[in-house]
């Protein structure tokens, strides 16, 4: 086995999503622990951005920029190399979500047992849903007074449209919660609250007929146990490694991540069935991980906010052969060659600086303002990776200049901070009025913030009603006419694509309806492909 190949099956490189307050902070930390990535809990830092006062912006800016540390964390466990990749917690800083979605092979679905299915995890399964992502469900906060675990597990398969097949299941739930049994490979973990230890009691009953599991959780639940078993047994389809894969059946576990339990069934069961790095599809083919030339394409990018340097991070996913420090590769965009002289890899806290890289793993790459995301970078192939889509935004300011003097700085900074994906920029005339689009209000103060203290310039925003951005396609001729009557509602994207900004659903299908040949497209997903 040649050693690329080794390296590809020893990488697991997944994302942790959730509605905000399900638990992600604590379960990925939880994971750390059990990587020895980090030695206490409490060490991961809650990136979690609460709507707050102006003056508590210094303090935002500061959590955004420790989550360039903890946004990809590395870790070793059971000879494996597991890349975890964090995604914001809250809504308004959504679309870094979904981006962050197309640089991982698989994905742990939160789900708070007291909420059940929230409307964010509906949209991140959708992303997932788009891509076939292998998705593992833990259903966290046992300890609490929740809903009934088989009424979650029809709300799992009605809302985010994905066959389900538990392999862990609660014995009780709230203040009589005694633990998990583990359907995967018939063991009992037995529940104590306020666990600081990682190690779990851990049972084996090969039979649940076994008479010492009522010695364990007591009669009546031992019964209960054996009835909810045999029920699923008779419900649920014998769990498929094939189906999980493929993105059709989604395994689930219970448990409670404050306490510690029953994260490592889900640690364990997720290096055993989770997709090592898998094939990439690009506009002209699809790219298979132990190819000998390096390909790979940056998802994400970073300013970090130390003000000595303003340096930018471009988050680099590797898709095939090995990216080796000081070697010249090929920026496709751009059409120049690029080296690196001292790229990162990001383990828990530290940021390390590595000679070698392999397939699913992240790298930082610091950046002068060469990358955009989306920018794919090759041996000197010529091909663009598919699916790093923008999304349509949901709220449309104009950015208004209140410093004249400082146009250029404005305009320098506008254009990082959209190239970074903290926004979506379109441009308007008359006038180059500058657009911007996002998917949270939060944004727009972070976006105020940052050009203020980054690029000292000064701005306003001014409010536009506009209910959706499109992008078209279709019929040229029938294009070239709709830009021309709708010039005031059409504004040009970064890569000059003409949008449709309508400004209500009902003049949209209008527009629709005017125009059968063109396609009004919410992402711009058609651009690559």
């Amino acid at each position: 086995m040649s050693n690329i190949q080794e390296e590809i099956n020893k990488r697991r490189t997944f994302a942790i999503i959730s509605h905000p307050d399900a638990g992600k902070t604590t379960l990925t930390e939880k994971l750390l622990l059990f990587g020895g990535a980090i030695q206490t809990a409490g060490a991961v830092k809650s990136n979690k951005i609460k709507k707050s006062a102006t003056s508590d912006f210094m303090e935002i800016e500061k959590q955004r920029g420790i989550s360039v540390a903890t946004s990809v964390m590395g870790f070793n466990y059971e000879g494996l190399k597991i890349n975890l990749l964090d995604t914001p917690g809250h809504k308004d800083f959504a679309e870094d979500t979904f981006r962050t979605l197309t640089a991982v092979d698989s994905v742990v679905l939160i789900i708070d047992c007291v909420n059940g299915v929230e409307e964010q995890t509906e949209k991140l399964m959708n992303v997932c849903r788009m891509r076939k992502t292998p998705v593992i469900v833990f259903i966290n906060k046992l300890d609490r007074e929740g809903q009934d675990p088989f009424t979650l597990l029809d709300e799992i398969e009605e809302k985010l449209q994905i066959k389900v097949r538990p392999l862990s299941w609660p014995i009780n739930i709230g203040d009589r919660f005694k633990g998990v049994y583990n359907l995967y490979d018939s063991s009992l973990n037995l529940f104590q609250v306020n666990k600081t230890n990682i190690e779990d009691e851990v049972i084996a009953i090969n039979d649940l007929t076994d008479p010492s599991l009522d010695e364990f959780v007591g009669e009546d639940d031992a019964n209960q146990l054996r009835e909810d078993v045999e029920l699923i047994e008779g419900v649920y389809e014998k769990f498929s490694v094939e189906d999980y894969l493929a993105g059709d059946l989604a395994p689930v576990f219970f448990g409670s991540a404050l306490n510690n339990f029953g994260v490592q069934e889900l640690l364990n069961s997720f290096i055993r069935i989770a997709p090592s790095p898998r094939p990439t599809h690009t506009d002209t083919r699809e790219i298979i991980p132990t190819e000998k030339k390096l390909s790979g394409f940056v998802f994400k990018i970073h300013a970090n906010l130390d003000p000595k340097h303003r340096d930018r991070i471009a988050f680099f996913k590797i898709c095939s052969g090995t990216f080796e420090r000081n070697k010249f590769y090929y920026h496709v965009r751009n059409e120049k060659k690029l080296r690196f002289s001292n790229p990162t890899s990001f383990m828990a806290q530290d940021k390390n600086i590595i000679d070698e890289a392999f397939p699913g793993d992240v790298i930082g790459l610091y950046d002068t303002g060469s990358f955009k995301i989306g920018d794919t970078l090759t041996e000197g192939e010529e091909m663009i990776f598919k699916g790093i889509p923008s999304f349509s935004p949901e709220i449309f300011r104009e950015l208004i200049n209140k410093d004249p003097m400082k146009s250029k700085q404005l305009e320098k900074g506008i254009q990082q901070l959209t190239d970074e994906g903290v926004a979506q920029m379109f441009i308007q005339q008359p006038g180059n009025r500058k657009i911007i689009g996002v998917v949270g209000e939060l944004q727009f103060e972070v976006i105020q913030y940052r050009l203020k203290h980054e690029y000292g310039a000064s701005c306003n925003f001014q409010h536009k009603n506009f209910h959706k951005a499109c992008w078209l396609t279709g019929d040229k001729a029938k294009i070239e006419e709709f830009v021309r009557r709708k010039s005031s509602y059409v504004a040009i994207d970064k890569d000059g694509n003409y949008v449709f900004m309508a400004e209500s659903a009902f003049l949209l299908r209008q527009a629709q309806f005017d125009y059968p040949e063109i396609e009004f497209h919410t992402t711009s997903e058609f651009k690559v492909g």
